[in-house]
Order: C-alpha cells, then sequence, then structure tokens
C-alpha cells in the first residue's frame, strides 16, 4: 500500500529532532499511527544520522561539526587535537596514536555571506576537495572542521591549504586562508 500523503524527509528530519511545532508534530505522530510507509522512511533516516554520527565520532569523516557534537565527544572521553588558525594563520600539526579526533578551527569574518565553502589544497594550490555550502549559523566568527583521523594518520609529511570562500551573485571572495604543515609522527611509511 502506498501513501496518499507522504511526509517530505525535511519533516519527517524536524520531528525526529522535536523542532515540529506543537499541532504539525500532532499531526505527523497521528500519521505515523497508520502509515507504515511513512514510519519506515523515518527509522530509515534515524539509522542513516546514527550510522553517520558513529562515523564522525570515529573521525573517519571530513566534515564541519558543531561545538555541541565536541563538547559531546569530550565528554565521552575521545581525546581531541585541535589547532586553532585566525585567517592568513599557519600551524605545525601532527597527531598520536591516541588522537582520536582533529579538529581545525578556522577563524573569519563571515559577516554578510549567505554560502561559504571550504575548499582543500595540496601544498601546490591544487583543490583537491571543496564542501560546498557549509552550515554556518549566523554571526559565526569561525568554522570548526573535523579532517579524517584515518587520512591524518596514514599521510606523510605534507602542506594542507583550506580556504574559507564567501558565494554569491558576484562570484567567489576569500574570507580566509590557512595553511596546516603536517608532519607524520607514526611508524611505518606514509601513503595517500
Amino acid at each position: 500500500m502506498n501513501c496518499s500523503e507522504p511526509f517530505g524527509a525535511a519533516v519527517l528530519g524536524d520531528y525526529w529532532l522535536g523542532v515540529l511545532g506543537g499541532g504539525e508534530e500532532e499531526v505527523l505522530e497521528e500519521h505515523l499511527f497508520g502509515c507504515d510507509e511513512c514510519g519506515a522512511r523515518l527509522r530509515e533516516m534515524i539509522a542513516l544520522a546514527d550510522g553517520v554520527r558513529n562515523l564522525a565520532k570515529e573521525g573517519c569523516l571530513r566534515m564541519v561539526v558543531s561545538e555541541a557534537f565536541l563538547r559531546r565527544v569530550e565528554e565521552e572521553g575521545l581525546r581531541v587535537r585541535q589547532y586553532t588558525l585566525p585567517a592568513g594563520g599557519e600551524a605545525q600539526c601532527t597527531v598520536t596514536a591516541d588522537d582520536d579526533l582533529l579538529i581545525a578551527r578556522l577563524a573569519a569574518d563571515m559577516s554578510g555571506a549567505r554560502r561559504v565553502d571550504l575548499s582543500i589544497r595540496d601544498g601546490d594550490g591544487v583543490e583537491r576537495l571543496r564542501l560546498p555550502d557549509i552550515p554556518v549559523r549566523a554571526g559565526a566568527s569561525s568554522v570548526v572542521y573535523q579532517e579524517s583521523m584515518t587520512f591524518a594518520k596514514a599521510a606523510p609529511d605534507n602542506e594542507m591549504i583550506m580556504r574559507l570562500m564567501a558565494l554569491d551573485e558576484a562570484g567567489e571572495r576569500l574570507l580566509g586562508e590557512y595553511v596546516f604543515h603536517h608532519t607524520r609522527s607514526l611508524p611505518g611509511p606514509g601513503g595517500w
């Protein structure tokens, strides 16, 4: 049986996060009691979110994270290695076998930016990864980026350049550039 009025992923997600208004929540709950299809989609969303959360806690993902996420993993006893850089800053960095998460705090004036991308470049300036339209709260003065610990532990000595870019109708505008000089500290061959 197909649902004649399925709820979208955004509404189901808002319900799961507890941010729906009282009336909307009641309507959705009533629908979920009688609709196995929408209930199954909600359960799939919850399982997917749990999987992403677990990968993030394992330090496997390259992603922008929240302060709440960092507080939670620190309370759980995970070891977080952090580097905080101002726009134009550089850092000598490494990771150890005991580190669980690798965090870069990138400070920038993002006022007026409607969309912000994070560009990750190698030491030659070649873009290797772009995280488009990253989540940035109004009034935020920094972005908290989690680098893949799996990648960082295996990486040889190298240089990584991160750029926060504002995008609008006029094009791209550099908000800040950050240079990380990584020194491998773990035994064994470093490799990409």
